[in-house]
C-alpha cells in the first residue's frame, strides 16, 4: 500500500478520533468519538499537519483514507477474530486487569498474544508509509506496546514516542506476563516514554532493570546497542480554555438549571461520570450513598445522585456483570429510598455531548470521582473547569488525579466508612473552604492544560538522542 502524503506529525492510537454513521439512505457521515483520548489529542492536533492512525470501530476492510476536520485519518483493518483476540482478549482480558490491581483475574491465551503482535505490526507498517523522513511518530497507550519496536526495525529514521494513557504495574503484577520480556522490548523502541504518574515510570524502569539485560540509570535506559531511551511522568490534562468557556455559555448556563428544576430543585445535588468499568469504583460509590440513605445521613427528597455510566466493552463478561450489578444496586437504592415521583438516583447509561456534560456539571453541587485505580482520570479535571467556586470534589486516591488535585476531599474508596465521611464533610464543607479549594484546583488545571502537555511530550521527545550513544 502507498500513499500520496507524508507527515511530519503521525499519532496512532487503537482506535480512529470518529466514529461511523451510516444513514437510512446508505450514505456515511463520521462523527467525533467520546472518550479522555480523542478529547485530548484532538484539542493537540488542532493548527498541526499531522495524520492519525487507527481502527475505524467496524471489522473487516478498512476505509480509504479521508480528512476530518483538517486532520488526515488512516484507518487500519481488524477482521472480526483480531477484535476478539487482540483487542477484547490481550488488551482488555490480559493487559487491562493487570495494569489495574488485578481487580478482576487477567486471563493469558497463546491466541490473543500472536493476535496482539500482529495487529502491532500492522499499526507500525501503516506509520512507516505515511510518516515523513525524520519525522515523530506518537503511540498512545496499552494496546500498541510491542509497535515501537517494529516501527524502528522499518523506520530507523523516525522519532518514536509513546505515552500510557493507563496505570503502569509493580514489577511483581507485571511479572505475571507471559512473554513480559518482549513487551518491555517493544515498549524500548520508542525514543521517550510517558506516564501519567512517577510511581508509573518508576515501575517500567523498575521492571526493565529486573527482567531485562539493559542499564538502568535515573530515568534513562541503555540499550546494548548503546541507545537511550528515556521514560518519564507527563501528566496529561484538558483543553481547559475551551471548556470553561462552553461551561459559561447561555445555553449551559440554562441547562444546568433546567437539570436542576427536573430534579426538584434538590439542596444537593451530587454527580458521578465514568464509564462503565469494574476499575471505576461504581459500586463501591452507589453502597455509600445507599447506607448515607439508609442512616438518614443524606435525606432522599433534599440530596440527589446522577451517576452518568457510558457504555464500555458491552460484549466481554466482566462488563456485562459490572452493569448487572450497578443496575440492580441504583434499582434497591431508589425502590428503598425514593420518595413517589422523584429518584434518589437518576441513573444514565449513554453517552452524552460535551454540551450536556458541562451542563451536568455546572449543575453539581459534588463531583464523586471515586476510582479503584485510574491513570489520570479526566472527568475530574473537566469538572473543575466547568464549575464555578462553590464546587467540591470527592476524588480518590488513586487516580493520577490526586496528585495534582491536591485541594479535593481525598479518599480511599475500598473504606466505605470513610468514604461515607468524606462524602458528608463535601457537602457539608463552608462556602470559604469550598471557594479556596477550587480556585486552588482550578489554577492547577488553567496552568497545566492538554496543549502544555503535549509540548512538554514533544519537547522531551525531541530531546532525545539522536543517534546511539558511544
Amino acid at each position: 500500500m502507498s500513499e500520496d502524503r507524508t507527515f511530519d506529525l503521525v499519532i496512532a492510537a487503537n482506535r480512529l478520533p470518529v466514529d461511523r454513521e451510516t444513514h437510512d439512505d446508505g450514505s456515511v457521515t463520521w462523527r467525533r468519538s467520546p472518550g479522555g483520548l480523542v478529547t485530548a489529542m484532538e484539542s493537540v492536533m488542532r493548527g498541526r499537519e499531522g495524520a492519525w492512525i487507527g481502527w475505524s470501530g467496524n471489522p473487516g476492510d478498512a476505509p480509504e483514507p479521508f480528512h476530518q476536520d483538517d486532520m488526515y485519518l488512516h484507518p487500519v483493518p481488524l477482521t472480526e477474530r483480531e477484535v476478539g483476540d487482540y483487542y477484547e482478549g490481550f488488551s482488555n482480558g490480559s493487559l487491562w486487569p493487570l495494569y489495574h490491581d488485578v481487580i478482576v483475574p487477567a486471563t493469558f491465551k497463546r491466541r490473543w498474544r500472536a493476535a496482539y503482535e500482529t495487529v502491532n505490526r500492522r499499526f507500525a507498517e501503516a506509520a512507516a508509509t505515511i510518516t515523513a523522513t525524520g519525522g515523530t511518530v506518537w503511540v498512545q497507550d496499552y494496546q500498541l506496546q510491542e509497535m515501537p519496536a517494529m516501527l524502528r526495525e522499518l523506520r530507523p529514521d523516525v522519532r518514536i514516542g509513546w505515552f500510557n494513557h493507563i496505570p503502569f504495574p509493580p514489577v511483581e503484577l507485571f511479572m505475571q506476563l507471559p512473554r513480559r520480556e518482549d513487551l518491555l522490548l517493544g515498549l524500548l523502541g520508542a525514543d521517550f516514554l510517558g506516564f501519567q504518574r512517577k510511581p508509573d515510570a518508576d515501575n517500567f524502569l523498575r521492571a526493565c532493570r529486573q527482567l531485562l539485560d539493559v542499564s538502568v540509570e535515573g530515568d534513562e535506559v541503555r540499550l546494548p546497542d548503546g541507545r537511550i531511551a528515556r521514560a518519564a511522568a507527563v501528566p496529561i490534562s484538558i483543553d481547559t480554555s475551551a471548556l470553561a468557556e462552553l461551561a459559561t455559555t447561555p445555553q449551559v448556563q440554562e441547562r444546568a438549571a433546567e437539570i436542576r428544576r427536573q430534579l426538584g430543585d434538590p439542596e444537593h445535588l451530587l454527580l458521578g461520570v465514568d464509564r462503565l468499568d469494574y476499575t471505576k469504583g461504581i459500586r463501591h460509590r452507589l453502597k455509600a450513598m445507599g447506607e448515607l440513605y439508609a442512616e438518614g445521613a443524606l435525606d432522599p427528597r433534599t440530596v440527589k445522585l446522577i451517576q452518568v455510566a457510558t457504555p464500555s466493552r458491552e460484549r466481554l463478561a466482566a462488563y456485562q456483570q459490572i452493569r448487572g450489578e450497578v443496575e440492580r444496586t441504583v434499582g434497591q437504592i431508589n425502590g428503598d429510598y425514593s420518595p413517589i415521583g422523584a429518584t434518589a438516583v437518576t441513573y444514565l447509561h449513554r453517552s452524552f455531548p460535551r454540551e450536556e456534560m458541562a451542563a451536568m456539571f455546572v449543575a453539581a453541587d459534588v463531583m464523586l470521582v471515586t476510582p479503584l485505580r485510574d491513570g489520570m482520570n479526566l472527568v475530574a479535571k473537566e469538572y473543575v473547569a466547568c464549575h464555578g467556586d462553590d464546587g467540591a470534589m470527592v476524588l480518590s486516591e488513586f487516580t493520577g488525579a490526586a496528585l495534582e488535585l491536591e485541594q479535593a476531599h481525598l479518599c480511599n474508596p475500598h473504606d466505605i466508612a470513610r468514604l461515607k465521611d468524606t462524602i458528608i464533610r463535601a457537602i457539608e464543607s463552608p462556602i470559604a473552604d469550598r471557594e479556596r479549594r477550587m480556585r486552588t484546583m482550578r489554577r492547577q488545571v488553567m496552568t497545566n492544560d492538554v496543549q502544555r502537555w503535549a509540548e512538554l511530550f514533544l519537547a522531551a521527545l525531541a530531546a532525545a538522542p539522536e543517534r546511539p550513544a558511544q
